[in-house]
């Protein structure tokens, strides 16, 4: 597997932002298709974001418990999409749409983390985040440590992440890939493209230390 961490910045609302997070050299951008958060888009708000994405940058469509016609909506006006399970979807739902997608999971002391990637083996990574009321991290961090090593799938960080701790969570979890949102936000939804190059940047020093001898 390869020494670079990926990078996703999600809940992008503006133009600027996507263009910050291209800038900063993130390999993927979220857009959130949930109506109760802060950082929601529609499709077609998302599609006219995409515009601003070079080959090689993929787009992630983040969803909780959303209807399959609200999933095909959306991948109507991004049909290269990434899709995003963040609810309580089955196995079936998440393979249904033939599409690469990522499964969250909300760890906590207890969880089977190991069943539930197997249950979900068809999905690229499955993303850890804090369990918190609602759905998402929350941008709050949970303990890393009760993260097994031996998880079958790819793993993507995320929960409370930013440029002071990404560094600290790739030495101790070696993730495939890292997920930010809050951390590198001004207000809810506003992005700060500092914040975003300081992320990116923590992201690559803490590769290189990985690597060295």
């Amino acid at each position: 597997m390869s020494a670079r961490t990926r990078i996703k910045i999600c809940g992008l609302t503006r133009e600027a932002d996507v263009e910050a997070a291209v800038l900063a050299g993130a390999d993927a951008v979220g857009f959130v298709f949930y109506d109760k958060s802060p950082r929601y888009v529609t499709p077609e708000r998302a599609a006219e974001l995409a515009k601003r994405l070079p080959a090689f940058v993929t787009p992630v469509g983040l969803f909780v418990n959303a209807s399959m016609d609200q999933v095909s909506r959306a991948l109507q006006k991004l049909p290269n999409m990434t899709l995003q399970f963040h609810g309580d979807e089955r196995p079936a739902a998440c393979n249904w749409f033939a599409r690469p997608y990522l499964r969250a999971a909300r760890m906590e002391p207890g969880f089977d983390l190991l069943d539930f990637a197997d249950q979900f083996s068809n999905a690229q990574a499955i993303l850890l985040d804090a369990h918190v009321e609602g759905y998402g991290g929350g941008g709050k961090v949970f303990d890393w440590s009760i993260i097994p090593t031996n998880v079958r799938s790819p793993v993507v960080l995320s929960g409370g992440l930013h440029a002071g701790n990404v560094a600290e969570g790739i030495r101790q979890v070696r993730p495939w890939a890292v997920d930010v949102s809050s951390g590198v936000e001004v207000a809810k939804g506003i992005k700060d493209a500092a914040l975003i190059q300081q992320f990116c940047e923590a992201v690559r020093l803490a590769d290189i230390e990985k690597t060295a001898p």
